[in-house]
């Protein structure tokens, strides 16, 4: 990757201390984003860089991230517009010292000179690698003779979303937030709960503002007493600006200290001390999101300055038992504890007895219920006290983007109504669109449908919103696989390996992705750290890697009490199936599968596409349950497992 200055020697002539200035800022700009795309600077060229990585996917990737970093700054009102050029090409290079020569050097450098300032311009060789990896648009330009290339090349131009006719259509690129976890600075260390529960209350409150994109709490909570710079955690999260600050509570007093930074200037935007009451905490909420609004050049709308202003609840106990429920809630997806899921159900239901008019706890239950203990129980136990719950949070607040998640999953998991929840997984994200879990969801629900482009652009959305949370990433990867793209799928899963090593849900889809390209030594080693535990999922994923390898007796004997009396755990039929499948049992398994069908928790539509399954593909009674879901019966394409079991 080469990237050049636009102007850079003409402006030296005409300003050289304020060129020289800016130089030194871009550089403080972009070096922080090759390493967050694991990129290796080669050189500086004077006014650019030329950058070397290990795939043409990170590079493209880095390259707009660039952009985008610069474009948010050069919209700042007053500001000398800094643009690059940037050329990609993919090839063999010769390492001489600490510098990279050969023909890819050049060609690269020649490319680049192509693209428009504040442009992106890369070779054929690295469209096809990553065309349908990436969001944007690739435009072929004509084919260029470059000075020093023997025959004409394929070049094309990445369309980035503000440049251009494009960005008339699709409007400014909003700014990126994050709300960085509050400091408890209480007297009692007790009063947790309360900084991570406004944490997350801010995080909900400015995201409101839609002409704002606000970093999911998955992600910014893995910075709580990191001591990570701002210009780290702004690199590694895609923000131009960092909410910091902390909480004192002290009986009903309470001291809020906030302040707005700009990541690259490490300038404060706004700085506040809240010396207020506690039931001034509405008011507080709604003044952080206007400040914040004003600072970076939003206007408010009518509908959203209503929105921030509103007050959630009349009762303060109600909304300190809901902070309570967001605290355990956060604490069992952090550590799969049972123990945290039922204090957070019941802080959720205390909030509602104390205020039966608060929408959003019931919304957040909802939630809690369908995404977390649905996975550990049977669903029907736990969806009918979700759908009440739904049904009273839409009846007081219709304009609920939690709400409409929760009810979209309830039409695709309970109802199989995927008409219904592809509506209200739509509305949800119109309410909000930095709502990260309804981009996941409707990517899920998109990808049960084999629509798997738009899938994955949901999960790309996502993984925007929410940079560090696993669960979008490696459903991105399962969906590069159904693309057809196994060794893009392997490489993000290798990738994310390195990020969640003791993850089971990661070694699960590695081993099952190893598996299908016959590197057994390798499928076997993916869940290796996985031998001698005894939860359910650790022991399933060992077994089912062990039998899709064809090590049938070492997979059963690591399943033996499946059926047994001792088999306490939660283990959906269909996931029972699943095995029966593995070790040459159809019959039995087609059993369990109409089983779960007629009384259990109708799961096939979760499984269907799994490679494993394709022994009953062609099975009447198979094909039977698939058409009485309205699900496609042709084959479909590959698709490494779906994993919605596992807290992330």
């Amino acid at each position: 990757m080469f990237t050049d200055m636009v102007g850079f020697t003409t402006s030296t002539q005409t300003n050289e201390a304020d060129t020289l200035e800016l130089l030194r800022e871009q550089e403080e700009l972009v070096r922080p984003l090759f390493n967050v795309h694991q990129g290796r600077e080669i050189k500086s060229t004077g006014d650019g860089f030329l950058v070397e990585f290990d795939s043409a996917l990170r590079a493209v990737q880095c390259a707009i991230d660039i952009q985008q970093h610069l474009h948010e700054r050069n919209s700042q009102p007053g500001v000398t517009p800094i643009k690059l050029r940037i050329g990609i090409h993919l090839g063999d290079v010769e390492e001489r010292g600490s510098d990279i020569f050969g023909d890819a050097v050049n060609i690269a450098s020649r490319i680049e000179p192509l693209a428009v300032p504040g442009g992106l311009c890369i070779s054929g060789q690295v469209f096809d690698q990553v065309r349908n990896k990436i969001p944007n648009r690739l435009e072929r330009l004509e084919p260029k003779v470059l000075k020093n290339v023997r025959f004409p090349m394929d070049v094309y131009r990445v369309v980035l979303p503000w440049a251009g006719g494009e960005a008339e259509a699709m409007g400014p690129v909003p700014p990126r937030l994050a709300v960085l976890p509050l400091v408890n600075i209480s007297p009692d260390p007790k009063d947790e709960y309360f900084a991570d529960g406004l944490t997350e209350e801010l995080i909900s409150v400015l995201s409101a503002i839609r002409g704002l994109r606000v970093i999911a709490r998955t992600s910014v909570s893995q910075y709580k007493g990191s001591g990570k710079p701002i210009a780290q955690i702004g690199s590694e999260l895609g923000v131009s600006s960092v909410l910091e600050g902390s909480v004192r509570k002290a009986d009903h007093q309470l001291r809020i200290s906030l302040q707005l930074i700009d990541v690259r200037t490490q300038e404060h935007r706004w700085a506040m001390t809240y010396d207020r009451k506690l039931e001034n905490v509405f008011a507080i909420q709604a003044d952080v999101a206007e400040r914040t609004a004003g600072a970076l050049k939003i206007e408010l709308l009518k509908s959203e300055r209503e929105a921030i202003q509103e007050r959630p609840t009349s009762s303060l106990e109600a909304y300190e038992s809901y902070l309570r429920g967001i605290r355990a809630f956060q604490q069992s997806t952090g550590s799969g504890s049972e123990e945290f899921d039922t204090q957070a159900v019941r802080y959720f239901e205390e909030a509602i007895q104390k205020d039966p008019q608060f929408s959003g706890a019931y919304s957040y239950l909802a939630n809690h219920l369908i995404g977390v203990m649905g996975t550990t129980r049977p669903g029907k136990d736990v969806f009918p006290r979700a759908r009440e719950l739904v049904v009273k949070a839409l009846e007081l607040n219709p304009n609920s983007s939690d709400a409409h998640t929760a009810q979209g999953n309830l039409a695709m998991q309970m109802d199989l109504d995927w008409a219904r929840a592809e509506s209200e997984f739509q509305q949800a994200i119109a309410l909000n669109p930095s709502a990260s879990t309804a981009h996941f969801w409707y990517g899920f629900l998109l990808g049960v449908l084999q629509r798997f482009g738009e899938a994955k652009e949901q999960y790309v959305m996502a993984i925007e919103l929410d940079p560090l949370w696993l669960m979008p990433r490696l459903n991105l990867a399962a969906t590069e696989d159904s693309l057809g793209d196994l060794d893009s799928a392997i490489a993000l899963v290798e990738k994310l390996e390195g990020r969640s090593p003791r993850s089971p849900a990661v070694r699960a889809t590695l081993a099952a992705l190893y598996a299908r390209v016959g590197r057994t030594d390798d499928a076997i080693q993916a869940v290796e750290p996985l031998k001698g535990a005894s939860d359910l999922f650790s022991r399933a994923i060992r077994s089912g890697v062990l039998a899709i390898l064809g090590r049938r007796e070492e997979s059963r004997a690591l399943m033996a009490d499946l059926e047994s009396e001792q088999f306490r755990e939660y283990a959906p039929l269909t996931m029972r199936a699943a095995f029966y499948v593995l070790w040459g049992e159809n019959e039995k398994a087609l059993d369990l599968l109409e089983q779960d069908f007629r009384e259990g928790d109708k799961l096939l539509w979760n499984s269907y596409q799994l490679e494993f399954l394709d022994p009953l593909r062609d099975d009447p009674r198979f094909v039977a349950m698939l058409r009485a879901m309205k699900l496609p019966t042709s084959k479909p394409r590959r698709r490494a497992p779906a994993l919605v079991g596992e807290k992330s």
